[in-house]
């Protein structure tokens, strides 16, 4: 399914791909500070043999001043989304593609495509299982019991669930790296810089009982609240079915798998608070009336912007009352990770997509449209580096 591009940039022309390679980028910096910490951070994780951690190793150095070699194994898609790069400085390559052939090269570092014993082996898992274990999560499941108060109405109450789904999107694990787990949690000076919470409502409530699709960032305190906020969509009316995407493979340190959704449904049945455990309880149901399915396309981990997604996942996107992307990358991917005018407006930057559509996201990340001209300069004028800080966030949405 081809779908016309628009001329979005004031020359005619699309707007140019975020690089990485400039020294002070952001993207420089995770190339240069991000990556090298969690290969360290992997180290003490795992019990990793003189292989792995050298491989580790030398994949850091070739993407600092290296061309990208060729991937080992199993490289479903990358035949095509390489095309062009592969022998190339990896310094020549945009951010999103560079960082995504990072993580497919990082798994093939540590042997998770192999034959051998750490075939299959999530190397952030011990992370992710200690985040989804913690108490910090344990004290988030205990506030839904305050979600069923009488004193609570309708509004009052999805939109906490939103907020929390929004605002989840700061428990990711990479980001937290180089944040130094400063950005975790809310705060009174978060601020939302773009709010259509109420059109995105509206437009759920006149396509009641169709079919929602939500593409799934991070696991565990992300995935979480996702999964309460699917409940709420399911057990009100608002969707009939929900079909979870979540990545096929482990992917950016945090983002979600099928083992990372089951983890979380069993974090969710097995919560001390009664809410919480209803929750859980009703989401297993759904799986086995399949009302609540969950998915993971391969397309999930290519290195490329929404553009560029096959036709039956076009198709998919299509048939959906909704589709709400969450997260950083989901956004980069939806806007195609360019060096737009934050001023472009949501519905030209996304022009493309097969159906209705929706952002849920904080900032971390370059890349941002659809913001107030004023907003803009508000936040140019701040002291804070806002558009990657975490500290800001957005719902979006598109009829």
């Amino acid at each position: 399914m081809a779908h016309a591009r628009r001329d979005l940039s004031d020359d005619g022309g699309l707007a140019p791909e975020i690089g990485w390679s400039a020294p002070g980028s952001f993207g420089w910096g995770v190339f240069h500070e991000r990556h090298p910490r969690l290969v360290r951070q992997l180290r003490e994780d795992l019990p990793l043999g003189a292989g792995q951690a050298g491989a580790l190793d030398a994949l850091v150095a070739e993407t600092l001043g290296g061309v990208v070699a060729p991937l080992e194994s199993e490289a479903v898609g990358w035949e095509e989304w390489g095309r062009g790069r592969f022998g190339r400085p990896w310094r020549e390559a945009s951010f999103l593609w560079a960082e995504s052939c990072f993580y497919r090269r990082l798994l093939e570092a540590v042997g998770y495509f192999g034959t051998g014993a750490w075939r299959g082996v999530d190397p952030f898992g011990p992370a992710k299982e200690a985040e989804l274990r913690g108490s910090v999560v344990d004290e988030e499941l205990a506030a839904l019991d305050g979600l069923g108060d009488a004193d609570v109405d309708e509004a009052q109450r999805r939109d906490a669930l939103l907020a929390a789904s929004l605002w989840g999107n700061r428990a990711d694990l990479g980001f937290l790296m180089t944040a130094g787990g400063g950005a975790s949690g809310g705060s009174a000076g978060d601020s939302l810089v773009a709010d259509d919470r109420a059109e995105l409502w509206a437009h759920l409530e006149r396509r009641r009982g169709g079919l929602v699709i939500v593409v799934a960032d991070n696991a565990g305190r992300e995935l979480l609240p996702d999964l309460v906020l699917v409940d709420h969509l399911l057990r009100g009316g608002l969707a009939a079915q929900v079909v979870l995407h979540v990545k096929p493979q482990p992917y950016y340190v945090s983002d979600a798998t099928t083992d990372d959704v089951v983890a979380a449904l069993r974090r969710l049945r097995g919560a001390g608070t009664e809410a919480a455990a209803q929750v859980g309880k009703r989401l297993w149901e759904c799986a086995a009336e399949g009302r609540l399915v969950v998915r993971a396309p391969a397309f999930a981990c290519a290195p490329s912007a929404y553009t560029g997604m096959p036709e039956d996942l076009a198709a998919e996107f299509a048939g959906a009352a909704l589709t709400v992307l969450k997260g950083d990358l989901n956004y980069r991917r939806l806007v195609q990770d360019r060096h737009w005018p934050a001023t472009l407006p949501f519905s030209e930057a996304t022009a493309y997509f097969p159906g209705p559509v929706a952002s849920l996201r904080t900032l971390k990340s370059e890349v941002v449209v659809g913001l107030e001209p004023e907003t803009v300069r508000r936040l140019d004028a701040a002291d804070a580096p806002w558009r990657t800080a975490g500290t800001y966030a957005l719902v979006q949405f598109r009829s």
